[in-house]
């Protein structure tokens, strides 16, 4: 069963955590937004190869959403075959600090998940 997401973030103290997850929530967003932030422009199929599991339609359904929210900028150049680049926009750039502590936050949980399996 797929989750409802919010349409408003006012029931409660909190709310605003769920408001950042309803942008950069999603299964790839968070690897997209993290390779933006150490390669700076991706390709379309650039993104396609760092994440080989992701279905065409997912991934340009995630990259429609973080467009849409204002969080990065798609640019496409007018050639045969078409290119398309995509790059943070000012705005998503300000997610760069949270986005980092959450790859220290999983890094730190990889290794403690491995830790608690070696016992």
């Amino acid at each position: 069963m797929s989750r409802i997401p919010h349409q408003q973030f006012n029931c409660a103290e909190g709310c605003s955590v769920e408001a950042a997850l309803a942008v950069i929530g999603g299964k790839w967003k968070g690897t997209i937004l993290y390779r933006l932030f150490t390669d700076g422009v991706l390709r379309f199929n650039e993104i396609r190869r760092i994440l080989p599991d992701v279905s065409q339609r997912t991934l340009t359904a995630q990259l429609r959403a973080l467009e849409r929210d204002g969080i990065i900028c798609r640019t496409v150049f007018p050639e045969v075959p078409p290119r398309v680049e995509y790059r943070l926009s000012r705005y998503g750039k300000t997610l760069q600090e949270a986005v980092m502590a959450l790859k220290a936050w999983g890094d730190e949980h990889q290794r403690q998940q491995k830790h608690d399996e070696a016992k």
